[in-house]
């Protein structure tokens, strides 16, 4: 089964509240065999929209990843960056090596 990565850009607009979202996601990211390749850091935009914190977690499927998302601990993390940020978010499958 191909893993999947968790892709995220956010721009964020209350650092306080977002930050109590990140405190909380990453133990239910971990629960879900989550792994952070990449959480804000430098970034160089090439096409797009420009969204200043971009943040990558691999997870052992996309079942995984899409569970994590559903899950209560996660939901009741997301509930601090709503209105805290504007953020697309996609879960994509990794291609076999």
């Amino acid at each position: 089964m191909p893993t999947a990565l968790w892709i995220a850009h956010v721009h964020v607009t209350d650092a306080a509240a977002y930050g109590r979202y990140a405190a909380a996601a990453g133990p239910a990211i971990a629960a879900f065999g989550g792994v952070f390749l990449a959480r804000g850091g430098r970034y160089v935009q090439l096409e797009g929209r420009d969204r200043a914190r971009n943040v990558v977690a691999r997870f052992p499927s996309l079942e995984a990843a899409h569970a994590c998302y559903l899950s209560p601990a996660y939901q009741a993390a997301l509930a601090h960056a709503k209105g805290a940020s504007e953020r697309d978010l996609m879960i994509v499958e990794e291609v076999a090596p």
